[in-house]
């Protein structure tokens, strides 16, 4: 394997105790939450996107890490950037660990540990969380009013990219589930609130980046997606779930995307001045994996091969110029 400088760069900042960052969720620097840098959990899923060798000393250390948030183990260090935000707080602390647990799910699965006992434990508590959401009222009325702003329900418990994550890359569990996959899937397809909205930790408000309430894309009329990385992430989580076919905005955009590719397979657009931005830091560990976005093909890479990669998860050809 080539050493690429993105991965060098993460493996660098990796501590002894196999954290990043001092954190494990953090996205980007954040002075409300004391998080100076990218967290463990999105720093571990890009060198797996990166490809870095798995039995390598980085994977080696966090995985003790990431084993331990799905072990219950109620050492409060483990609250890592929650500490202050739910200190003295039983249902606070409970809603952070939960989090965290079902983000060290989906990069346990992702890193290939689908059959792992300790994931697949995990794997049906936070599958049993989901179903008796989307069994529930709360699925279509998830939101109630405080003062004038939405809180989601405190009840509620909806999907989120970890748990749709951790659900894409554990295909026994999914055949296993196949009637919450289902629902899942026909709920992921529906449009996603538009109003904003936020969650109560404790005596403050956090804003949910992590949760999916129905089909993220924004996109025109003719399916040009506003952040084609976040569209490709959603996109192939769904076509590893099966679930793509019932979603009709993330199907039109992969039209869209695909119809910008030349007969090499290449996504080539029209005046592709610079390489497309990542609006939404959750694709912070999935984009962009190529380095180089100086010159117009490099620009071209990251989607291309996404593009190429979902066709194949969908079984159809692909053929290599």
């Amino acid at each position: 394997m080539v050493e690429s400088k993105a991965a060098l760069a993460v493996v660098k900042k990796q501590k002894d105790s196999g954290v990043w960052g001092g954190n494990m969720l953090g996205l980007a620097a954040s002075p409300a939450l004391g998080i100076k840098d990218v967290g463990t959990i999105p720093q571990y899923r890009r060198l797996l996107q990166l490809e870095w060798p798995r039995a390598s000393r980085p994977f080696k250390l966090a995985d003790r890490m990431l084993f331990r948030l799905l072990s219950r183990d109620e050492d409060p260090a483990l609250l890592f950037e929650f500490q202050k935000l739910v200190k003295s707080d039983e249902e606070a602390e409970a809603w952070a660990r939960g989090i965290m647990r079902e983000a060290a799910s989906a990069a346990l699965a992702e890193a290939g540990y689908a059959e792992d006992p300790r994931l697949r434990g995990a794997g049906h508590k936070i599958a049993n969380a989901v179903s008796q959401f989307l069994r529930s009222p709360l699925a279509e009325k998830p939101f109630i009013k405080s003062g004038s702003h939405l809180v989601l329900h405190p009840e509620a418990h909806p999907p989120s990219w970890y748990s749709v994550a951790m659900l894409a890359f554990m295909p026994n569990l999914r055949r296993e589930r196949a009637g919450f996959t289902e629902r899942l899937g026909h709920y992921l397809a529906q449009p996603a609130p538009k109003k904003a909205f936020t969650i109560q930790v404790g005596k403050r408000t956090v804003k949910p980046q992590h949760l999916l309430l129905g089909d993220p894309i924004e996109a025109d009329t003719k399916g040009q997606p506003t952040d084609i990385p976040l569209a490709l992430h959603y996109i192939e989580l769904m076509a590893r779930m099966g679930a793509l076919p019932w979603a009709p905005v993330a199907t039109k955009v992969l039209g869209r995307l695909l119809q910008d590719s030349d007969d090499t397979g290449v996504w080539r657009p029209k005046n592709l001045r610079s390489q497309p931005k990542a609006l939404n830091k959750i694709t912070y560990h999935y984009y962009p994996l190529h380095g180089d976005a100086t010159s117009t093909e490099g620009r071209e890479v990251d989607v291309t091969f996404r593009l190429a990669l979902i066709a194949k998860l969908l079984g159809w050809p692909v053929d290599y110029a």
